[in-house]
């Protein structure tokens, strides 16, 4: 087994020794629940590392959105270069579920944009957890809905030695079972192709294909070579193919499963007879059956995941399979780490009430099976009992973590501020408050309501003189897209952020604020917590006293920690009157600022400003392009297939508008077509 081994130039600092040391001592001594307090900058992110090498256990980390996951996902595989780190979040770009509205008789058909970056991460992640045990997957609250069983993943999936007698027809037909489609002219992931006696497996989890030679009925050779260029990559003794698909069910099973299905559909076509509803009995037999047959001839159809009540082998009202059952498969003493917990913990709590709100009319309606309400998250008792040992991370811990941490001493944030005025120390929260940089938590200032915008206009123009960067938060999309046009027309270099925009050009946007391409990002409550963007020194709130959610006192600490990477941080918040959030907000500011300016005076620490690479677009999910392809590396007989292929992906690239890749990909094409003429080689 490859053992953690966290890579970093940095070592703790500040009080993260005594973070790591308390945590770890707590995890080895059997305590269930503990809660890392730290502050925003202080290095909750090394600390976890840390603690995870000092553990050396399987890690699940979950996060409440996507960019924040994948942010984490890409620091995780820094510190741990050597191990296998995942990435795994909701596969969709876009996604419009399934729904009926009775009161105007719409069907929605279930619409959805699938990631196929995310798809091949999703799929690397499961695969990771049953062949190795150094794994750390960073999730979204995804990972709690319902996933294929991993035994039957594991059980379905296909193991290939060098020199073993196997049948090549045999091998095609196990294939298309584990969803793999043959195609011999677009070779991509999720496909097989064959050519004499060479098959050609392209993973959905790998970057490269896996290629088995044949003499006769042996397997001769045994590699992965390259998708584009089929140049061989590695030799290999032996590997195993998963499947392409999560939801399978094993060829013994499948049987049984269509069989119970069937008398499901009799039983519910009789009740709806009998209820005079002949529409629903009818449309209900149309799908149900069109379903069936698919299944029965593929093993699969669209929506399959809605039958994984029989397809699994589950009883009516067992838990559905996740991510987590992927990981007590690996090994049932993992460590969970609960990221950002005070938004993490209430948004899983809600996610079964409300995907089982829209289930209930299809079902009520005739569109699915009463089955297909088992096709579910998890609720929030099932997914507690799932867990092992559980760090909640968070610089604003909320009532749930911060009970379980105590064994019930503390019932909310404001008793932890009371008990620190007492100078007491409840054992299972440990504070980061002391930034390794010995940066101070932002100035705070209240400034009226009435002309806001104006002034704020005024504060970002003095931020863009000194080349900082600064964040406005709103109420409201339509304000966040308004306000950010009319500082556009001002001249002002500036973008909204919200949850209609896609992931990825989400990371977009934030690596052109750090670079300077933007110097203003307009947005909501995504702008909270855990985005690292030390060049932000300004955060202002517009609407600060409008009581709610987005201007509670633990959204307020946590939007203005969002300038706390910066020497120069401050925050106003527009206000005409001193909520009781904000005073909150004030006094565990001060608080903090008071702690950690003492400890820079003892220590005689002069605070200083976080300098972090920038990275590529789309780092934090994709590993480092490859170098330009050499002539050398492309078999003679493939060169004419490679550079159709590039121009494909020339003219895919610059019909989305992406004209610098494209770019970049014609210059490709025409540095192969000089080293062609150079060397008098025509493709053939």
């Amino acid at each position: 087994m490859e053992k953690f081994k966290l890579v970093s130039k940095f070592k703790p600092k500040g009080d993260q020794p005594q973070a790591i040391e308390k945590l770890t001592k707590g995890l080895k001594d059997g305590r269930d629940f503990q809660t890392l307090l730290g502050v925003t900058g202080s290095g909750k992110t090394f600390t976890m590392a840390k603690v995870i090498e000092n553990l050396q256990k399987p890690t699940l980390i979950i996060s409440h959105n996507k960019t924040l996951a994948a942010q984490l996902c890409s620091e995780f595989r820094d510190f741990f270069p050597g191990n296998a780190v995942g990435y795994f979040v909701s596969y969709y770009d876009y996604y419009q579920p399934e729904a009926y509205m009775p009161t105007s008789d719409t069907y929605i058909e279930k619409e959805t944009s699938l990631n196929e970056e995310i798809d091949k991460l999703r799929h690397q992640a499961t695969a990771n957890l049953l062949t190795r045990k150094d794994v750390i997957i960073v999730a979204s609250v995804s990972c709690i809905y319902g996933l294929g069983s991993p035994e039957d993943y594991k059980s379905v999936s296909l193991n290939f030695k060098k020199a073993e007698r196997r049948s090549l027809s045999d091998i095609l037909r196990q294939l298309t079972v584990l969803q793999y489609e043959r195609n011999d002219i677009d070779f991509k992931r999720g496909t097989f192709r064959v050519k004499g006696d060479v098959i050609d497996i392209f993973p959905t989890y790998e970057d490269e294909a896996i290629r088995l030679e044949f003499f006769a009925d042996e397997i001769e050779r045994l590699s992965k070579v390259d998708p584009l260029t089929s140049r061989r990559i590695k030799n290999l003794t032996e590997i195993t193919i998963f499947p392409a698909k999560h939801f399978l069910a094993p060829s013994d099973r499948l049987p049984l499963a269509l069989t119970k299905i069937e008398e499901e559909l009799e039983l519910r076509i009789s009740e709806f007879k009998k209820q005079g509803k002949d529409l629903e009995a009818q449309r209900l037999k149309h799908r149900t059956e069109f379903d069936l047959e698919m299944i029965n001839e593929t093993g699969y159809c669209p929506g399959v995941e809605n039958y994984s009540l029989y397809l699994s082998g589950r009883k009516l009202g067992d838990p559905p399979f996740t991510l987590i059952d992927y990981f007590l498969a690996n090994s049932k003493d993992y460590l969970l780490f609960i990221d950002e917990s005070h938004i993490t913990v209430p948004q899983i709590g809600g996610m079964y009430e409300g995907d089982r709100a829209r289930k209930k009319t299809l079902v009520q309606y005739g569109f699915r099976l009463p089955s297909a309400l088992e096709n579910r998250p998890l609720k929030f008792k099932e997914f507690e009992g799932r867990f092992n040992r559980v760090v909640f991370v968070s610089a604003t811990p909320g009532e749930y973590e911060l009970k379980k941490s105590s064994n019930g001493e503390l019932k909310k944030y404001q008793d932890l501020i009371n008990l620190h005025h007492q100078k007491r120390e409840i054992g299972g929260v440990t504070e980061q408050v002391i930034r390794p940089t010995g940066i101070l938590d932002p100035e705070i200032e209240v400034r009226p309501a009435e002309g806001q915008i104006d002034d704020a206009i005024s504060q970002i123009q003095e931020r863009i003189t000194k080349k900082q960067r600064v964040l406005v938060t709103t109420l409201t999309k339509r304000m966040a897209e308004d306000l950010s046009e009319y500082l556009t027309e001002l001249g002002i270099k500036v973008n909204y952020l919200h949850s209609d925009i896609e992931t990825l050009k989400r990371l977009d946007i934030l690596k052109n604020l750090r670079s300077g391409a933007y110097d203003v990002v307009v947005g909501i409550n995504l702008l909270r917590e855990g985005l690292d963007l030390p060049e932000v020194s300004l955060i202002l709130i517009l609407d600060g006293d409008k009581e709610g959610f987005l201007r509670s006192g633990t959204s307020l600490i946590q939007t203005i920690g969002r300038a706390a990477r910066h020497i120069s941080g401050k925050a106003i918040i527009y206000a005409d009157i001193k909520t009781q959030s904000i005073k909150q907000a004030i006094e565990e500011t001060e608080r903090r600022r008071k702690i950690q300016k003492d400890y820079n005076k003892k220590n005689n620490i002069t605070p200083k400003s976080i300098k972090k690479a920038i990275k590529e677009s789309f780092a934090e999910l994709k590993k480092e392009e490859e170098k330009p392809l050499k002539l050398s590396q492309i078999p003679k007989d493939e060169v004419s297939h490679v550079l159709e292929k590039l121009e494909e992906e020339m003219n895919l690239y610059a019909e989305a508008l992406e004209f610098e890749r494209a770019a970049k990909i014609r210059d490709q094409i025409n540095s192969l077509k000089e080293e062609i003429e150079r060397k008098v080689i025509r493709p053939q």
